[in-house]
C-alpha cells in the first residue's frame, strides 16, 4: 500500500476528482499532465507534451487525450470523459472504482462484468508515453476501442478547427504515423498487440471546455482533431500497451520498455519518497546541458529558481553530478555577471540582480557538501570573481556603495524575486538598499573568501576581507528597526520601507548572515506573528493596508496580489534554517510540525507534489503552478535540516 491514498467512494464525484491532477515528466523536457479521471480542465493538459526542434524547442501538445470504449455483445461503454460547453459527454467517470499513484497512475473501471485497469507511464529519456490496459475480469468476449485526440499546438495556445491540417497517415508496425501540420515532429501511435486494427475517420471534435482557464481569465474553448480509432480484442488477464512518441518503436519491445521503466521508478511509500519522486521530474537534459524546469505545467527554466531549488533537489538523492551539470550549464550562459532569467536563445532576459548571488548560495549548499570549498573555487572561482567584481565596480543594474552594501539603481525596481509588473508598473517596486539582496551579498563574499582561502588564493582573500569586515555593522545600521521589530524591506530615496515581508527571513537564514543571533530571533518573532501560515510565509503582513488575502481572478488581479500576501512554500526552508540556528534541538518539534503539515497536500491539486503558491487567507487554497521545483526542494531541504539537527 502506497503513502498516497484516495477516497474510493468520492472518485465518481467530479467536484472531488477534477481538482486532482497527475503530472509525469522525463529528462528530455517532455511531460504529461491531466486530471486523475482523464478529463482535461486546462489548456496545459495533455498526454504527450514535448519540445519541437523546428519551433525553438518550445513545448507543444501533440497527443491531448484518449477516449476508450469497452465493447461486449455489441454494447458500447465509453469510459472517457470530456467537458463540452458546461456538460460532460461521455461520462465514463461513473465506471471508476479505484485510483492509486503508488508508483505510476493506475485507475480501475468496472463496466458490467468487466474490470479494467489503466496505467500511464512516461519514458525517462524519450518523447514517449505509454498506457497499459489490463483486463482483470470479463464475463464474455471483449473488444476495446481507443480514439486519440490530437492538438499539435503550443502549450500556451488553443487548437481551433481549420482547413490546413494534414489528414494523411502512414501505417507502421501495429499502428500509424501522422502529423497535423508541417514543421512538427511526426506522432507515432502503436500497440504492443499484433492485429490491432486502425480505422481512419478524420474529424474535428469542437468546443472542449477548460474551466481552469476560464477561472484564470483566459480563452478556454478548444477544438481537437481525431484522425480515427484503434480496435483490438483483449482476453481476461491480458495486458495491451498503447505507445505514443515522436519516433517509431519496435512493437516487440514495448512491453519490455514499459516493465523496465516501471522498475526504475521511486515508489511513493513515504512522504519523503514521494517528494523525491517529484524532485526527479524537474531535471531537463538537452544538447546544451542540464536545466531545472521551475514548475509545471507552464514554466520553463527560471534562473533565480534554478539556484533556489538546486540544493534541495540534488541533496534528496545526493546527486552531486546533477548539481555540477546544472551549475556548469548556467555558467556557460552567463552574460557578464548575470545569468539567464527567462527565455531561451534570442529571447533570453538577464535581469535578476539577486540571481548571481543565489548561484553562489546554491554552490555553497550542494556542490561543497562533497567536494569542499577548494574544489568549488577551482571549478567556479572565475564565475564568482566575475559576479563580485562587477557588483563592486557597478553595472547597469546594481553597484556597491562606500558602506560595502549593494544599491539597486532606481531605474530597475523589479529585478529582485518580487518582480510582478502590471501595466508596465511594478506591483512591489524595490530598489536602493534591499534587505535580502545585501544578505545574499555578504554571504557570497564570505563564502568566496572561505573557498579562496582553501584554494590558497591569498590575493583574493586579502582584497575581499577588507570589504567584508564593515558590512555587518552597516547592514545593521541600514536595516534594523528600533525596538527590535525586525528589519526594513529596503531603503531608498532617504526613506525606509517598513513593509513586513519575508525577505528579512531570507537575510536571517544565510549561512553567513550579517545579523547577530539576537537580531535573528527578533526577525523570527515578527515572522511567526505576521507571516507564518501552515503552507509557507506570506509575502506581506495581513496588518498592511496593501495586503491581498486571495490570489485569484484574471491575470491582472492575480499579479496585483502576487507579492502582496500570497504564500510561498519555498520560503519555509529559510524560516527553518534561521529557526534551527537559534533553537537547535529545542526547535525540532516545531519544525517537524511544519514539515508534516504538507503531507495532506500530496493528495490535493497535483498528486505527489507541492504547488507554487497558496492564498494568504485560510484555508490557504493552492494556486499557481501545480508543481513547483522550489516548493518541493525546500521541503526536502527541511527534512535534511531536521535529520542533521537531531544528531
Amino acid at each position: 500500500m502506497g503513502f498516497i491514498k484516495f477516497d474510493k467512494n468520492q472518485l465518481i464525484n467530479l467536484e472531488y476528482s477534477l481538482h486532482k491532477e497527475m503530472l509525469r515528466s522525463n529528462r528530455s523536457g517532455s511531460f504529461s499532465c491531466h486530471t486523475i479521471v482523464g478529463c482535461n480542465t486546462r489548456k496545459y493538459h495533455g498526454l504527450l507534451i514535448c519540445p519541437q526542434p523546428l519551433m525553438g524547442n518550445t513545448r507543444h501538445i501533440l497527443l491531448s487525450k484518449l477516449d476508450e470504449t469497452v465493447i461486449q455483445h455489441d454494447a458500447e461503454f465509453n469510459i472517457g470523459i470530456n467537458r463540452y460547453k458546461g456538460e460532460y459527454n461521455p461520462k465514463g467517470h461513473k465506471y471508476i472504482r479505484d485510483f492509486s499513484a503508488d508508483i505510476i497512475p493506475k485507475i480501475t473501471y468496472r463496466v458490467g462484468g468487466v474490470v479494467l485497469t489503466k496505467e500511464t507511464l512516461f519514458v525517462t529519456h524519450e518523447e514517449k508515453v505509454m498506457v497499459r490496459y489490463t483486463l482483470v475480469e470479463a464475463s464474455s468476449h471483449t473488444v476495446m476501442r481507443i480514439r486519440p485526440f490530437l492538438a499539435f499546438r503550443n502549450i500556451h495556445s488553443l487548437s481551433k478547427k481549420n482547413i490546413y491540417l494534414d489528414t494523411k497517415y502512414q501505417k507502421v508496425p501495429n499502428g500509424i504515423k501522422t502529423r497535423m501540420y508541417e514543421g512538427y515532429t511526426p506522432l507515432y501511435m502503436q500497440f504492443s498487440k499484433a492485429g490491432t486494427e486502425y480505422v481512419h475517420s478524420p474529424d474535428w471534435y469542437n468546443d472542449f471546455e477548460y474551466f481552469h482557464e476560464q477561472q484564470r481569465g483566459y480563452e478556454y474553448m478548444e477544438d481537437l482533431y481525431a484522425p480515427g480509432f484503434f480496435e483490438f480484442h483483449i482476453k481476461t488477464g491480458e495486458s495491451v500497451i498503447f505507445c505514443a512518441g515522436t519516433h517509431e518503436t519496435n512493437p516487440g519491445q514495448i512491453t519490455r520498455i514499459f516493465n523496465k521503466e516501471l522498475k526504475s521508478r521511486t515508489p511513493r511509500s513515504t512522504f519523503n519518497s514521494s517528494l523525491i519522486n517529484s524532485a526527479e521530474q524537474f531535471f531537463f537534459s538537452h544538447a546544451a546541458g542540464t536545466d531545472i524546469i521551475a514548475g509545471y505545467p507552464w514554466y520553463d527554466r527560471l534562473g533565480r529558481y534554478t539556484f533556489i531549488s538546486l540544493p534541495g533537489l540534488v541533496l534528496a538523492k545526493n546527486n552531486e553530478k546533477a548539481c555540477h551539470e546544472v551549475l556548469e550549464t548556467m555558467v556557460n550562459f552567463m552574460s557578464g555577471p548575470f545569468f539567464p532569467e527567462t527565455g531561451r536563445g534570442e529571447q533570453t532576459l538577464y535581469n535578476g540582480v539577486d540571481t548571481p548571488l543565489w548561484f553562489i548560495w546554491a554552490l555553497q549548499g550542494c556542490c561543497c557538501k562533497e567536494k569542499g570549498p577548494a574544489q568549488a573555487w577551482k571549478e567556479f572561482g572565475k564565475a564568482i570573481k566575475t559576479i563580485l567584481e562587477s557588483y563592486a565596480a557597478g553595472n547597469q543594474l546594481v553597484s556597491m556603495r562606500e558602506n560595502g552594501l549593494l544599491y539597486i539603481h532606481e531605474d530597475f525596481p523589479a529585478v529582485t524575486w518580487m518582480n510582478a509588473i502590471v501595466n508596465n508598473t511594478p506591483v512591489t517596486p524595490r530598489y536602493g538598499f534591499v534587505v535580502e539582496v545585501n544578505a545574499l551579498w555578504f554571504n557570497a563574499i564570505m563564502f568566496a573568501i572561505q573557498a579562496a582561502r582553501a584554494a590558497k588564493d591569498h590575493a583574493f582573500v586579502r582584497k575581499w576581507q577588507k570589504i567584508a569586515v564593515s558590512i555587518p555593522d552597516n547592514f545593521y545600521k541600514t536595516f534594523c528597526i528600533e525596538g527590535n521589530a525586525g528589519l526594513v524591506d529596503f531603503v531608498a530615496d532617504d526613506r525606509s520601507d517598513m513593509s513586513v515581508r519575508p525577505n528579512q527571513v531570507i537575510a536571517a537564514s544565510m549561512p553567513f548572515s550579517p545579523l547577530k543571533e539576537s537580531a535573528i530571533k527578533y526577525v523570527l518573532d515578527v515572522a511567526i506573528k505576521q507571516l507564518l501560515t501552515p503552507k509557507g510565509l506570506r509575502t506581506l503582513s495581513p496588518q498592511d493596508p496593501a495586503y491581498k488575502g486571495k490570489y485569484k481572478g484574471d491575470e491582472y488581479h492575480r499579479d496585483i496580489a502576487l507579492h502582496q500576501g500570497t504564500v510561498y512554500p519555498w520560503l519555509l526552508g529559510h524560516f527553518v534554517q534561521a529557526y534551527l540556528k537559534i533553537y537547535k534541538k529545542d526547535g525540532l518539534a516545531f519544525v517537524q510540525k511544519i514539515y508534516d503539515n504538507f503531507q495532506e497536500d500530496l493528495t490535493e491539486g497535483a498528486i505527489g507534489t507541492i504547488a507554487e503558491l497558496y492564498d494568504g487567507n485560510p484555508p490557504q487554497q493552492e494556486r499557481g503552478a501545480i508543481s513547483f521545483a522550489a516548493s518541493v526542494a525546500e521541503m526536502l531541504r527541511i527534512k535534511t535540516m531536521l535529520d542533521e539537527a537531531a544528531l
